[in-house]
């Protein structure tokens, strides 16, 4: 069992490719899109939302079968297809030239895998098993999701606002650190964020 080390990459503007057109390679282009990657993807098909994205122009698409060199210049790199061998294909390319790899559903062959995250603006909770039940990550995240609404992104913001303007004020780290952790103490404070948020 591996030992992995939790981490935010980023990865904006940054090529990553997507092996596979299918419904489980939307979910993750969908995810990288969101980190303002660089997405190609390398598959004869596509779904729907694949092919429109397609279109608009918010992913490379190069329409046959993998090869070797399309991992060139990419930051990491996803196998998504049905195709045990054509994900080992992947796996071996990406691996060969150091580029970080992930094979869906087969944590063996991955140097990372992606966690199910609760997103509220720049709070982003992540969520992981290692691998061993993606259903129990996702139980887990649908959970937060319920405990967590959209008024805590209002409260991240606020809270980094409020951290620019101490730091340009000079104030000691000791001073700033006893604000922020009365201000996060504060039981209302989601909810007093969202009412001055929305007046």
């Amino acid at each position: 069992m591996s030992a992995y080390y939790p981490i935010f990459l980023n990865l904006a503007q940054k090529r990553c490719l997507v092996v596979g057109g299918g419904t489980v390679a939307e979910r993750k282009v969908q995810g990288l899109l969101e980190a303002k990657a660089a997405v190609v993807v390398v598959s004869p098909s596509l779904t729907d939302a694949l092919h429109r994205w397609a279109i608009d122009g918010a992913i490379g698409h190069i329409r046959r079968t993998f090869r070797d060199e399309d991992v060139g210049g990419c930051a990491l790199v996803i196998g998504a297809t049905d195709r045990a061998e054509v994900n080992a294909q992947v796996a071996e390319a990406a691996r060969c030239r150091g580029i970080w790899v992930n094979i869906v559903d087969t944590p063996a062959a991955c140097d990372f895998i992606a966690p199910a995250v609760v997103r509220r603006g720049e709070l982003q909770i992540a969520i992981s098993t290692g691998g061993n039940s993606p259903t129990l990550a996702k139980r887990l995240r649908e959970g937060l999701e319920e405990l967590i609404g959209p008024e805590y992104g209002d409260v991240v913001d606020v809270l980094g606002s409020l951290r620019a303007a101490m730091r340009r004020r000079r104030e000691s780290p000791e001073v700033r650190k006893a604000m922020f952790e009365r201000l996060v103490d504060a039981a209302d404070l989601p909810l007093a964020v969202a009412a001055t948020t929305n007046v």
